[in-house]
């Protein structure tokens, strides 16, 4: 599988398409339905499905607007489905004083989930404390992180269901996994999960 940022262009938040055997899978669509087209034309791939790290409005800004184009499927863990179409779960009512909603999900995942992708598969890791429904997407030797994660932080916990002692719990358990992975994290640069977690070990 090959990891594909897209060039942010929104709200500083990542998007990224899962490339494998011509299919790609769209993470948090943030930027503009074209770029993310267009970065997908440039792979020789055809858009497979929309994975959402969490519900929050700047990761999922396009989504819309890509299921307008495409028949694609949208994935969100079942604890944060409820924020797509609530602005105050969804932060931008937070942000901008007013309502704004996006359509539903397709499938709701849960803990362990595999998504497939060509012969093979994503893995869903929930890893709630940014918001309870946040997950990071196993593939390979790389991990997306959603605002989990960062290079060298770890995602807010002051938004509606944020949750300090989640989030800790979360980022302990990807100690389990191997330190070399690459992260690619919801915003910011990449950076190796081992060295991520030896940033973030000294703010808990």
């Amino acid at each position: 599988m090959k990891i594909v940022p897209v060039a942010t262009e929104s709200f500083g938040a990542n998007t990224y398409l899962i490339v494998h055997q011509n299919q790609a899978l769209i993470v948090d669509p943030a930027v503009t339905s074209g770029a993310i087209l267009e970065a997908i034309r440039a792979e020789d791939a055809s858009p497979a499905g929309i994975l959402l790290t969490h519900g929050h409005f700047d990761h999922v800004l396009s989504m819309d607007s890509l299921r307008a184009a495409y028949p694609l499927s949208v994935s969100i863990h079942r604890d944060d489905a409820d924020f797509l179409a609530d602005g105050r779960k969804n932060a931008f009512s937070l942000f901008f004083h007013r309502e704004r909603s996006f359509g539903s999900a397709d499938h709701l995942l849960e803990d362990g989930d595999r998504i497939p992708l060509g012969n093979t598969y994503v893995e869903v890791i929930h890893t709630p404390g940014h918001t309870p429904g946040s997950v990071c997407y196993l593939c390979d030797d790389s991990l997306l992180t959603g605002d989990t994660l960062f290079a060298d932080t770890y995602g807010r916990c002051d938004l509606y269901g944020g949750s300090e002692a989640m989030m800790a719990a979360s980022l302990a358990s990807l100690r389990n996994l191997n330190p070399r992975l690459t992260v690619y994290p919801g915003h910011g640069r990449s950076e190796t999960l081992g060295n991520a977690l030896d940033t973030v070990a000294y703010l808990l």
